[in-house]
């Protein structure tokens, strides 16, 4: 565990000291977020914080590759963790070359595609799905391809269209990194496989890279992550979760929950969970692409109608929209995992209050603060 803290602190540190250094070369470069109507910042801000993490994932990496327990790990760990790195490197580029030119829609999905096979082409994919027991399904080659990059598709596109306020998508993603990281590391330790998993080292590397920038990036942001940072994060946290099927040909979940075998969530928590951790994104695109594509326009049109626009118009401020939208995916991804792995009344308790509060501070708080008419 502390090595995997060293990667998350190296990630941190090394991405807020790029931060610094990527809003200087975004401004003299021109790579600069104009004010649009659809926007919710009142003065263009620099672009290139997707390159400060980046910055920050490779530090990390390379510096997991020396630590006494990580360097002596499988070779696959950072086989996998190299590949899905490279492949981050392609889509950080495309986002740049986004930030500076503006590229169109089919272009970037097909470097998206690109990127996404790049994973598949080096085995880092699914390879099984496990069932309840230790039962497996594993698909032919081509449906695990074909779902792999799917999924990366997905998940690209979902951190892409949550960056919509300032700290949104680096905290979602954050969360759900942290997240990733308790399920993988408790998952190893619960079938008494080794520590040393890609999924952990990727996760811990990503958490640390999302704090790191948050302070450049918390309202008001003097720098924003743009489809450098966006796309970049969402390959990274997808990329980690088609690692474990590859590392873990056989597991039983059961023993993480407590004892308990009728429970089918822990079995079900490996496809779920990669899913569950960004079902606010998910959820948005697609009621964006519902949205648009009834009114008879594309689906990657901008519009001004996610859901943080409708956060801000219900009564939140800037900064309480974003702190809701992190409780919403600290419910739903952490939700998971305390449900799978620690199942207990506690835990039910727990989840209740946190909804419970959650929902208040959604739809009560903004009524109540709003200037009630004088008679």
């Amino acid at each position: 565990m502390r090595e995997y803290l060293t990667v998350f602190l190296v990630a941190a540190v090394i991405t807020y000291l790029l931060g610094v250094v990527a809003r200087e070369v975004a401004l003299r470069t021109g790579a600069v977020a104009k004010v649009r109507d659809r926007d919710v910042h009142a003065v263009p801000i620099p672009y290139f914080g997707g390159v400060a993490m980046y910055g920050g994932l490779v530090a990390a990496y390379l510096v997991a590759r020396k630590l006494p327990f990580l360097s002596l790990s499988n070779p696959q760990v950072f086989h996998d963790a190299t590949v899905v790195l490279v492949a981050g490197g392609l889509i950080c580029l495309l986002g740049v070359l986004d930030d500076l030119f503006e590229l169109d829609a089919l272009t970037k999905f097909g470097g998206q595609v690109l990127a996404a096979g790049i994973l598949v082409v080096n085995q880092v994919q699914y390879f099984s799905f496990q069932l309840p027991g230790r039962a497996q399904f594993i698909p032919d080659p081509t449906q695990a391809a074909i779902v792999s990059v799917v999924v990366v598709v997905a998940t690209v596109n979902a951190v892409n269209f949550v960056d919509g306020l300032d700290g949104l998508a680096a905290g979602v993603v954050g969360i759900g990194a942290v997240a990733f990281f308790a399920f993988s590391y408790k998952l190893a330790d619960a079938n008494d496989e080794t520590l040393a998993i890609t999924a952990a080292l990727l996760c811990a590397a990503l958490g640390g890279a999302c704090v790191g920038f948050l302070p450049h990036n918390f309202f008001p942001a003097r720098i924003f992550m743009g489809d450098s940072g966006s796309m970049l994060l969402g390959l990274v946290l997808a990329g980690s979760a088609l690692t474990l099927t590859g590392q873990f040909a056989s597991v039983d979940m059961s023993r993480g929950a407590g004892g308990s075998q009728a429970s089918l969530l822990p079995t079900l928590l490996p496809i779920v969970l990669p899913i569950s951790i960004l079902i606010v994104p998910f959820a948005d695109l697609v009621l964006a692409v519902i949205r648009r594509t009834r009114a008879g326009r594309s689906p990657f049109a901008p519009d001004k109608q996610h859901l943080h626009h409708r956060l801000l118009e219900i009564g939140h401020s800037h900064r309480r929209a974003v702190l809701i939208m992190w409780l919403w995916a600290g419910l739903i991804a952490f939700g998971g995992v305390l449900a799978s792995l620690y199942a207990s009344r506690v835990t039910a308790i727990v989840l209740a209050a946190w909804v419970a509060l959650t929902v208040v501070l959604t739809f009560v708080v903004p009524r109540l603060q709003r200037p009630q008419p004088h008679p």
